[in-house]
């Protein structure tokens, strides 16, 4: 362990940003699995609940194909009988994301970064960033979800539902993963220590 250890630590002298980059890339990957293990539980436990009756579609920006297009579009009804999951979908997915974001972002800080910065400042940038970012997966999401959902359905029917639920888990993450890097290099700074008085 001491070996992988020595290697490690002379790896990330000689290569700073990429030692970075692939910390990121592992603590982002277990994010994303525990976001895999925790949306369904939380689709689940919300499906049973009448708020899967209860459309949830705000944001309107035009129209797609003759239809309105939402940003956060989840229509009445159970994606398995052709509905959109309604607000049981939507709280399910922010939840969800949420719960992953708040982990997220003390181990990126800590791990990662090594940030010693304001934890209020980067707080609030964070939330910033993850509303900002969420707004746009959201809007992204109204092109491919319907279409994985039809295809596996149609592919696997009831198991489908759960396997789009996966794959839209994953093209949601892969944006965020993409996105955020570059945000966390601006809000986890490492703060120059003062110097003791001599």
């Amino acid at each position: 362990m001491d070996k992988i250890k020595s290697l490690w630590a002379d790896f990330t002298k000689r290569h700073p940003a990429l030692s970075q980059f692939l910390i990121f890339f592992i603590v982002s990957n277990g994010v994303t699995v525990l976001q895999m293990i925790l949306m369904p539980v939380m689709k689940a436990g919300l499906d049973k609940t009448t708020l899967v009756d209860t459309g949830f579609q705000v944001l309107r920006c035009g129209a797609v194909g003759g239809e309105p297009y939402y940003v956060f579009n989840y229509a009445a009804g159970a994606i398995s009988a052709g509905g959109g999951g309604g607000l049981a979908y939507f709280l399910a997915v922010e939840i969800t994301m949420a719960v992953a974001q708040v982990i997220n972002f003390f181990l990126q800080r800590k791990v990662t970064f090594k940030s010693n910065s304001s934890i209020a400042k980067a707080a609030m940038w964070y939330v910033l960033a993850y509303i900002v970012i969420s707004i746009g997966a959201a809007a992204l999401q109204g092109f491919y979800k319907d279409p994985i959902y039809q295809f596996c359905q149609n592919l696997l029917g009831s198991a489908g539902v759960t396997v789009a639920d996966v794959i839209t888990m994953i093209i949601n993450c892969a944006i965020s993963f993409w996105v955020f890097f570059p945000i966390f290099k601006v809000i986890f700074k490492q703060e120059q220590e003062p110097e003791a008085a001599v």
